[in-house]
């Protein structure tokens, strides 16, 4: 009896292990950054892997007044919180539409929105900038929302459209039935249904938008308007690193994220598991 009891805990022990064997090289990196961040750049050459000597707080300061953090974060936050809106809005309503509204083209229209998630940025990088530069939209935030708007919807509606399949059709035959029109139907019982659904696509569009760096290189040259990440490009000059202002600049960076995926991760994982199974 002990020797079967002691069997069947060694899968559970193995997978323990490995999980936490995980949860390490993920902080790790983030750990190591954290430390790096409060060293002198002498200590960071001389010993990059060990423990600070001294704590030196005074990175950070130096770090967001240096690289004009405070703007580039408030630019950042404008951009992201935009095409979130967006994202989430015209998204959903995409979906909807797929998933539950009876026309011809609704397999077609999906697969349409669905090859967006195969072409890569590079690929329309040069094009987008030509075009934008006739509209006067670039060096303008807007001109980062609308192809940041554009690379988001494809995998909004892609999740969404599983949430919406879900809903029981009973539900929505019985708004039908009782008066409803579509729009009611759609903001009063289709959006509420599905919120786990908007919590995954919400939280993947910001983070997605709000580490993006090609873009907002390409297409922003004005100081005042950079975003986060290509501030922290700041740092990094032909010559040389600045190693003891860039590592505080990252964590700066980084926060906010770890912040939200932290306190919505267990949305992300039940929406992400809904979707696999009830799409």
């Amino acid at each position: 009896m002990t020797k079967t009891k002691k069997k069947a805990k060694l899968p559970t022990i193995l997978i323990y292990l490995f999980l936490i064997f995980m949860v390490v090289i993920y902080l790790a990196p983030v750990f190591w950054i954290g430390m790096t961040s409060l060293k002198t750049r002498p200590e960071i050459y001389k010993n990059p892997f060990g423990w600070p000597e001294t704590l030196q707080w005074g990175n950070y300061k130096v770090a967001w007044e240096t690289g004009k953090l405070g703007i580039a974060m408030l630019n950042s936050l404008f951009v992201c919180v935009i095409t979130l809106a967006l994202t989430m809005l015209i998204g959903s309503m995409a979906a909807f539409a797929i998933a539950r509204m009876k026309w011809k083209l609704s397999g077609v229209a999906m697969v349409y929105i669905l090859i967006g998630m195969m072409i890569p940025v590079h690929c329309v990088l040069i094009p987008l900038f030509v075009r934008f530069a006739k509209l006067g939209l670039s060096n303008n935030l807007w001109g980062l929302i609308l192809p940041y708007l554009t690379f988001s919807l494809p995998t909004s509606v892609y999740i969404m459209t599983g949430f919406f399949r879900s809903i029981p059709n009973e539900l929505l035959e019985s708004a039908c039935i009782d008066g409803c029109s579509i729009y009611k139907i759609f903001f009063e019982i289709a959006l509420p249904l599905s919120r786990t659904g908007l919590f995954v696509t919400g939280l993947m569009t910001f983070i997605a938008n709000w580490n993006e760096l090609l873009l907002a290189l390409v297409f922003i040259s004005d100081g005042k308007k950079k975003t986060l990440p290509v501030a922290l490009t700041k740092f990094v000059t032909p010559y040389q690193t600045n190693y003891d202002k860039m590592f505080p600049a990252i964590m700066i960076a980084i926060i906010p994220t770890i912040i939200v995926y932290t306190l919505f991760s267990n949305q992300i994982v039940d929406g992400l598991t809904t979707g696999a199974v009830k799409g």
